[in-house]
């Protein structure tokens, strides 16, 4: 299509006079792979179209939370159900409890939650509480994994074990990130030597169990023992950043994938988002009762948000975890993203492509190596620019994967076996350019 009669352009270019970089979340811009970003029009089921009204097949979900597919019924109806009764309130409701009771039910290591309106304010208020619970100031966060962009995060590793990190964004000063120390994903050597050198001043360890950041990446079942295990020895509160993979990689979240393979294990602290608000603006954070009760208004620690718990947000997220609870649900979908990864594997053996992949639930990743990488450095050593060309291939064809070689892909219950197949096919074609 002509730039002259290219709708995305036309928007992009208009985009871009009033919003920085044309976007309002920098991955939308299509930087790392270049070209124009697609403008969505409508969704449906597991399709988007774009300003062109080009059908894509739709493998991000607004990353993550659109597991029952876009426009799910009952979603629509208990959406349009609460906007009648009124948008916000400011003022408690019963439907607030009823989340707070279903997250609980799923995630059972909580024994409180608290609701609020992202995954970034999810992460920084775990932070905040469990320093404020702990009376401890040091944080132990991993490379590639990512927890919002709270000023405190935003950092990397710095010269050796005993420095504490650097600053990656502009704005953010050398000391807020000083008591942040940025280890090596699935390094266990490491991890002993950082609990060694600074265990008595650590309030937290927070990981992605599954670094959907790094395009999905797990942690090993003895590194994250040996998390467990370290963070009990010295006091230190394991926090598990669920916002990607909470009721998304399974039912109980990937908390539960790991307590299969660790008896006993469960994390201090969870932090979610994406599912269980049904696409909805919702996030939430919570743990044990004890520790829980520091929140203002019980205790010391405060935090707050005016349009926490909003009521439309609440119902879309209420009737998307009765939906995905059903009988059957994950299997099903854990079988329908296994077909999806299985095929592009087949696929690029046959045209001689490194490739591996692997997925848990309705999460995936897939990387043009040939093995699994197990942390941000071997992450990146992927061809980016036969990424780029993999990934232009595909969105001509109508397929939208991630626009960028290091994040994940969603399948979703709408998701069919034609669906995949006419993935499949269209990969074929393009493994066969690179």
């Amino acid at each position: 299509m002509k730039p002259d009669t290219d709708r995305n352009t036309t928007l992009f270019d208009r985009a871009r006079r009033v919003i920085p970089g044309g976007v309002n979340s920098p991955v939308r811009a299509f930087r790392a792979v270049g070209g124009t970003p697609r403008f969505v029009q409508r969704a449906q089921g597991a399709y988007f179209w774009d300003a062109n009204g080009q059908r894509h097949i739709d493998y991000i979900g607004s990353w993550g939370p659109m597991i029952l597919g876009h426009g799910h019924p009952a979603v629509l109806e208990a959406v349009q159900k609460a906007i009648l009764e009124g948008f916000s309130f400011g003022a408690p409701t019963e439907r607030e409890i009823e989340l707070a009771e279903a997250i609980l039910a799923l995630v059972p290591s909580m024994d409180m939650v608290r609701l609020v309106s992202s995954g970034t304010e999810a992460g920084m208020s775990a932070i905040r509480l469990a320093r404020g619970a702990t009376g401890r100031s040091k944080i132990i966060k991993f490379e590639g994994c990512y927890h919002g962009h709270a000023d405190a995060l935003l950092v990397k590793a710095g010269s050796g074990l005993a420095t504490f990190g650097n600053p990656t964004s502009a704005g953010v000063p050398a000391e807020v990130v000083q008591h942040t120390l940025v280890l090596e994903y699935n390094n266990i050597e490491q991890l002993e030597e950082a609990f060694a050198l600074h265990g008595k001043e650590l309030a937290c360890l927070m990981i992605e169990p599954i670094a959907g950041n790094m395009n999905f990446v797990r942690a090993s079942i003895p590194f994250m023992r040996r998390c467990r295990e370290l963070c009990s020895q010295h006091g230190v509160l394991l926090v598990f950043d669920e916002v990607m993979t909470g009721c998304r990689v399974a039912l109980g979240s990937a908390q539960s994938v790991y307590a299969r393979d660790i008896p006993g294990f469960e994390p201090d602290m969870t932090v979610l988002g994406k599912v269980i608000g049904g696409g909805m603006p919702l996030a939430a954070f919570g743990g044990k009762r004890a520790v829980m009760e520091q929140l203002a208004p019980l205790g010391p620690v405060y935090q707050a948000g005016t349009l926490s718990g909003n009521p439309v947000a609440t119902a879309c997220g209420l009737a998307t975890l009765r939906e995905i609870s059903r009988p059957g649900f994950f299997e099903s979908l854990s079988a329908m993203t296994r077909r999806l990864i299985d095929g592009l594997s087949g696929a690029a053996g046959n045209a001689g492509v490194p490739f591996c992949a692997d997925s848990e639930g309705g999460m995936f990743g897939f990387f043009l190596l040939p093995a699994l990488p197990q942390n941000y450095a071997q992450v990146m050593k992927t061809d980016g620019a036969r990424f780029n060309t993999l990934f232009h291939g595909l969105l001509d064809r109508g397929i939208y994967i991630a626009p960028a070689l290091y994040e994940a892909g969603f399948v979703s219950a709408a998701h069919t076996a034609a669906d995949i197949d006419e993935t499949v096919a269209a990969a074929r074609e393009v493994f066969r350019t690179l």
